[in-house]
């Protein structure tokens, strides 16, 4: 079963076209190292919510918006291998976040259902 990498991120509204240019950069070392799909995307409707929102858990400051991303990787094994490949990658080292990555949230998933 695929396993998913996530990412929610406050990225400034300013840095949009550099946040793309980011992402589109650093799908190609991933899908090189073992990923199968890198899927990015930009908040247009994120409600506020009563106890927690988006917005809330990244910490989401006036002039940024929430982008949400996640790699698809085949499975697990192959994301821990492709992780530590990514990571040794001078690919990425030499590429600037145009994001706060202390307000990231990530994790790897499990799909449990994919139709």
């Amino acid at each position: 079963m695929p396993f998913l990498d996530i990412t929610v991120i406050p990225v400034p509204t300013a840095n949009r076209d550099a946040y793309l240019d980011h992402s589109r950069a650093s799908t190609i070392v991933f899908k090189d190292h073992g990923a199968t799909r890198v899927t990015e995307t930009w908040g247009e409707d994120i409600p506020e919510g009563k106890l927690t929102d988006f917005n809330k858990a990244v910490q989401l400051q006036p002039g940024e918006t929430v982008a949400v991303g996640w790699i698809t990787w085949p499975d697990k094994a192959t994301r821990d291998a492709g992780w530590e490949k990514v990571m040794a990658d001078p690919r990425l080292s030499s590429t600037e976040m145009p994001f706060d990555g202390k307000r990231m949230i990530y994790g790897g998933f499990e799909v449990l259902i994919d139709g």
